[in-house]
């Protein structure tokens, strides 16, 4: 049952990579997605989906996305995916403009 609910999990956030792609893209200033590590791109997916989607706390998401990084990524990962998730984070939250990326 869990294994299945992984799959069904990644399989939902993979159909709206496009979605993520697009809020990733305006919060990981200075970087490509293409040139992000795989492992650290597909974190940061996953977690967007998650965030958009999931009624989990925001808090929790992000959490598990720093534990897969530590596990799985380099050494600064976790730090760049704490920072990306918490600007997508806000934007999905309403707590930014989207277009200024600054505060409302």
């Amino acid at each position: 049952m869990v294994i299945e609910a992984a799959r069904e999990l990644l399989a939902n956030a993979m159909e709206e990579e496009g979605q993520a792609d697009e809020l990733l893209t305006r919060h990981a200033r200075h970087w490509e997605l293409g040139r992000l590590a795989m492992v650290d791109r597909n974190i940061l997916r996953l977690s967007v989906y998650e965030l958009r989607k999931s009624q989990a706390p925001t808090k929790v998401i992000i959490s598990e996305a720093l534990k897969l990084a530590q596990e799985f990524s380099t050494a600064e990962s976790p730090r760049f995916i704490n920072g990306v998730l918490d600007a997508v984070a806000k934007e999905i939250r309403g707590q930014v403009n989207p277009a200024a990326g600054e505060k409302d």
